[in-house]
């Protein structure tokens, strides 16, 4: 434990700004998954709202610092190419 008061707050924030990053990493993930799966299913209807959900959060995780910004890139590519797939086929 730190003994210095500055370095006690720093603990704290330290602490808050990771269960932070943790929200946005599993919503990131489930964001994720759940596109998957309306692919699996093909459900066309619901498709295009889920896409742009997915390429929203992929963005805004971007945006938090969690995805570096080529990583945030390569996901939304990979993801808009299983959705053009899903959408021709």
């Amino acid at each position: 434990m730190p003994n210095i008061k500055s370095a006690e707050k720093r603990v704290k924030v330290i602490a808050t700004k990771t269960l932070q990053n943790q929200m946005i990493k599993s919503n990131l993930k489930t964001t994720l998954k759940t596109f998957e799966a309306a692919c699996e299913k093909e459900d066309k209807a619901n498709l295009a709202e889920i896409f742009q959900n997915t390429v929203k959060t992929i963005d805004m995780a971007c945006t938090k610092g969690v995805l570096k910004k080529n990583t945030a890139s390569r996901k939304k590519s990979s993801v808009a190419k299983k959705y053009n797939a899903a959408i021709k086929g």
